[in-house]
């Protein structure tokens, strides 16, 4: 039995839902480090370090749902994509909370060449983990 079918239908479409915040918020913050390096203006600094904040918050909510359908899921068949789903969600967040760290530093310290190459894997986990979730049949 599935954490679909224990929740009579609700749990997956949130889940769904809130794996849509790291993935925006992750990107977006990609896209402030950029426009710090290109404009020297401080204050995408601290867009970036809101952005990753955010996609925190959610992808550790988002986490939670991951866990438990990869739990249940075990007994199934499918647990290798809920697997890389995870895992990918996992290092997304764990790398978005070294990044954290990293941007609480001042200005160019914060973004510099590791907040940025932070910034663009943490987007690309969280958007190889939305693949994954998105493109199911059947959702994770």
């Amino acid at each position: 039995m599935s954490i679909h079918e224990l929740s009579g239908g609700w749990v997956r479409p949130l889940h769904r839902l809130l794996l849509a915040f790291p993935i925006g918020l992750f990107t977006f913050a990609l896209f402030t480090d950029i426009a710090y390096l290109k404009t020297a203006e401080i204050q995408w600094t601290n867009f970036s370090a809101w952005l990753i904040t955010g996609a925190l918050v959610f992808g550790g909510i988002a986490g939670l749902f991951s866990i438990a359908d990869f739990a249940l899921g075990v007994r199934r068949r499918r647990c290798r994509r809920a697997l890389v789903h995870l895992v990918a969600l996992a290092l997304a967040w764990v790398l978005g909370l070294v990044n954290a760290f990293k941007h609480s530093q001042d200005a160019w310290s914060s973004v510099g060449a590791l907040g940025l190459t932070l910034s663009a894997l943490c987007t690309l986990l969280v958007l190889v983990a939305g693949g994954i979730a998105y493109s199911a049949r059947e959702t994770l």
